[in-house]
């Protein structure tokens, strides 16, 4: 007879466990599809901060409010927005958030022209490619 009673304790344990297990799981999709979010976001911010950087950079002979103007153009096609601007000569400083969505991460990005090894613009006056051929590759310090 306690047979009996043992096998009606033990009655809806599984559904009790499936419930756990089903919770368990949500909530574990639920974190991926957030830290998703945020991957996706950082990434919409570094493509919208490098594209402004480069359409600023690209402008930078009108004027420093003409180049942020494009910036600001270009980051909102990309549907995001332009948080700093800087233009100093032909280098431009740039960042950007995305205009919507739960997570807005702030990606700044910089842009100009070329340098060479030893910083020298490649559109300075006497440069030569021969040069920078014969310079090697740039190899970090350890």
């Amino acid at each position: 007879m306690s047979r009996g009673r043992d096998r009606d304790r033990d009655r809806g344990s599984a559904t009790v466990w499936a419930a756990l297990v089903a919770t368990v799981l949500g909530a574990v999709f639920g974190g991926v599809l957030l830290l998703g979010q945020a991957v996706v976001a950082r990434h919409r911010a570094a493509v919208a901060a490098d594209l402004a950087a480069l359409a600023a950079a690209a402008t930078w002979t009108h004027g420093p409010e003409a180049a942020c103007a494009a910036a600001r153009r270009v980051a909102g096609a990309q549907s995001a927005a332009v948080t700093v601007c800087t233009v100093q000569g032909e280098v431009a400083e740039v960042a950007a958030r995305p205009a919507t969505g739960p997570f807005a991460p702030t990606i700044s990005a910089r842009a100009g022209p070329p340098v060479t090894p030893s910083g020298r613009p490649l559109t300075e006056p006497g440069f030569s490619y021969e040069a920078l051929r014969q310079a090697g590759p740039r190899t970090g310090g350890g």
